[in-house]
């Protein structure tokens, strides 16, 4: 796993990860959405390679408005061959690391609705109701700092 700032992403990691973003946000969700949202250029990037192939992404902010100004992890996603194998969880433990380190700060998250328990084994906290987000159920969820 490597991180990268936006100014540290080679043209052919951009591409990647928006490949990966839209085979598992759009593709396989039968959901269109404008992936492109101009935070792109203020995140932190998590990559994960196998060989050649990106088969895991997340990006962190150390710190969005929208979450008064906590910090936020986004845009969680793997391949298809690497769900139910843990790798998820390697993931988001190297974010939250991450993030205690680098910006001991709450960290909020957008999660889809049906991953609150993944997410609750993180240490975060239900902080809303369900809403829908692009036509999918999300909720907002907050984990306090871990400093």
């Amino acid at each position: 796993m490597i991180w990268r700032s936006w100014d540290e992403l080679s043209k052919q990691e951009l591409y990647d990860i928006l490949q990966l973003r839209l085979a598992v946000f759009s593709v396989e969700q039968d959901c269109p959405y404008q992936d492109c949202d101009n935070f792109d250029q203020t995140a932190y990037h998590l990559l994960a390679y196998d060989d050649d192939k990106l088969v895991g992404y997340l990006r962190v902010f150390e710190s969005l408005e929208k979450y008064q100004g906590n910090t936020a992890i986004g845009r969680v996603c793997c391949c298809k061959s690497k769900r139910g194998s843990g790798f998820g969880k390697e993931l988001m433990k190297e974010a939250i690391d991450y993030c205690d380190k680098q910006f001991a700060r709450p960290i909020t998250i957008s999660a889809q609705a049906y991953l609150r328990d993944f997410y609750h084994g993180f240490g975060f906290e239900v902080a809303s109701e369900i809403y829908l987000e692009d036509g999918i159920e999300h909720i907002k969820m907050v984990r306090r700092a871990n400093v």
